[in-house]
């Protein structure tokens, strides 16, 4: 076999300028199609990848709208961040809950007071604020308003923990996560981690839990009991829920705090209307503790509801009177008595279609 000498000008010829473009052109696109492969792979070995990518964007965000500046985070405290419920958009006061005074009260003296008064407390371990606290009652009582509210009045960081933001595919992430709770919560301290429907998420453990969950549930209250060996981490862990019958006896343990919201009395209904009818037009003849005691059994949450019926009779009125007679002039008139009593018979109906369940009395004290 006989190679052929392949000339030295060749070798040594400079290229032209197509060919230089020619190359160019060539290697942009092997380029391209190396960076296209490689994010296909990526993509397709984490499916979530552009959620995390968005939840870092929004965590960003969040932390720059709470003032919060030279924190470094790590990427599954990102995750957790883009939870933040920022201070200035809470728009809940302790004005806007009514017939729950006793508990605004107890929660001012047992939480909120220690941490805005930490020097009165510096040298005792026995009065500062607890690692947990629990609210429990039936629904629609206003249990996460108390939370949204002590946050606001406390000058809390809020962090809104969604039990699904702790499961990953990939096992022992969900770990990492959860631990990634806690360490965001201690950097920016003082802060509320609330988890709302917390049976879903901390139920009682059976040997029928898959592991990861198991194995979950046990990091996530190993970091909880973590809390109390620092007395001046400013954490609670705060827990709202209608069947407190299904948590854990050890997450129990770890919320000594607990305060039964329950369905609102007489007295309690009667504030709760003049709240929620405080800035809408209603005639000076409404009767509303006659309103409230026909109104018995009904949560916060309904009676809100039923006031909204009563005034949407008010705009059917309304609508029905212009179409009858489109010289009449605009005016929408104010709520009366009749029109509150329509909206109870309404909302009975559709408690008992939906076959609600009886009042909660579980006391856990």
């Amino acid at each position: 076999m006989v190679l052929k000498e392949i000339p030295t000008e060749s070798i040594t010829r400079p290229l032209g300028r197509n060919e230089v473009l020619g190359l160019l052109f060539r290697l942009t696109i092997f380029g391209a199609v190396t960076y296209f492969t490689i994010k296909w792979m990526v993509d397709a070995i984490d499916p979530t990848r552009k959620q995390k990518l968005e939840a870092q964007k929004q965590a960003e965000k969040l932390m720059r709208q709470i003032g919060v500046q030279n924190v470094k985070l790590s990427e599954y405290e990102m995750s957790i961040a883009a939870h933040l419920v920022d201070p200035l958009s809470m728009q809940i006061t302790w004005r806007d809950i009514a017939g729950l005074d006793e508990v605004i009260t107890e929660l001012k003296d047992t939480v909120i007071l220690p941490v805005q008064k930490r020097h009165l407390f510096e040298g005792s371990k026995l009065l500062q604020p607890p690692k947990g606290v629990l609210l429990y009652g039936p629904p629609g009582c206003g249990k996460t308003l108390i939370a949204k509210a002590t946050a606001k009045e406390a000058g809390f960081r809020f962090i809104n923990l969604q039990p699904s933001t702790l499961t990953d595919k990939w096992y022992g992430e969900s770990q990492k996560l959860a631990a990634a709770v806690f360490s965001l919560a201690v950097k920016l301290q003082p802060s509320i981690i609330f988890i709302d429907e917390i049976d879903s998420f901390l139920r009682s453990r059976s040997s029928n839990d898959h592991e990861a969950t198991a194995m979950m549930k046990a990091q996530f209250m190993s970091l909880w009991d973590g809390l109390d060996t620092d007395f001046n981490c400013q954490v609670i862990i705060m827990g709202a829920t209608n069947r407190p019958q299904d948590l854990d006896s050890a997450i129990l343990r770890r919320m000594p705090t607990r305060f039964h919201i329950n369905q609102p009395g007489l007295a309690q209904r009667e504030q709760i209307l003049n709240l929620i009818l405080d800035n809408e037009s209603v005639e000076e003849s409404v009767d509303l503790s006659d309103i409230a005691q026909q109104a018995e059994g009904f949560s916060g949450s309904d009676l809100r509801e039923m006031c909204r019926d009563a005034a949407l009779l008010c705009v059917r009125d309304f609508v029905h009177t212009q179409k009858a007679d489109s010289l009449t002039e605009d005016y929408i008139r104010p709520i009366q008595q009749s029109d509150l009593q329509k909206a109870i018979g309404k909302m009975r109906k559709s408690k008992s279609a939906a076959g609600q369940n009886p009042l909660m009395h579980i006391a856990l004290d």
